[in-house]
């Protein structure tokens, strides 16, 4: 699914009239103002949801999608993901990233030695933290921020940083 991204998750319906609370995966909830259809993960194949309407409640984005217009038709996907093409996503800016493209990526040093691989992300409020699995089998966070995360190649699927004191 690396031509997919995921936009969101069913947690569970909303009324009786087929729609449906999303926690975004997205960094901007009200992208789904912008979404024309999503892609339901059904565990079996990704099936075409138009998006009819979005309202927001808290922080989940509740969707109601044309043809779905009971509970009963929907019901059944609670917790199943929402993908959307590459093509159709947001434009990043410089030094954004699509979490999917940093997900593996393999993490050198300054002076090139490789460190570990990055296995995940974690989003706190002020800046996003590296979940690292470090060369020794050890488990490191790393901020992102600029002053350790020198380099992110996409291309070459590689970030280059810099340790900074009390990291390690």
């Amino acid at each position: 699914m690396e031509d997919l991204l995921k936009v969101g998750v069913i947690t569970t319906t909303h009324g009786v009239r087929g729609e449906v609370k999303v926690f975004p995966t997205t960094d901007d909830a009200e992208r789904f103002l912008d979404i024309e259809y999503v892609l339901l993960d059904t565990g079996k194949e990704l099936r075409r949801l138009n998006i009819q309407n979005v309202k927001f409640f808290k922080n989940l984005a509740i969707l109601k999608f044309e043809g779905i217009d009971n509970i009963n038709d929907i019901e059944m996907y609670k917790g199943r993901e929402l993908w959307i093409p590459r093509e159709e996503a947001q434009e990043l800016g410089e030094d954004e990233y699509y979490v999917a493209d940093l997900i593996g990526m393999e993490v050198l040093l300054e002076n090139g030695e490789k460190f570990g691989v990055l296995r995940d992300v974690m989003e706190t409020g002020a800046n996003d933290v590296y979940i690292v699995d470090r060369v020794d089998g050890e488990e490191i966070l790393l901020p992102a921020i600029h002053d350790c995360v020198l380099d992110v190649d996409v291309e070459k699927n590689t970030m280059t940083v810099h340790l900074m004191k009390g990291l390690v």
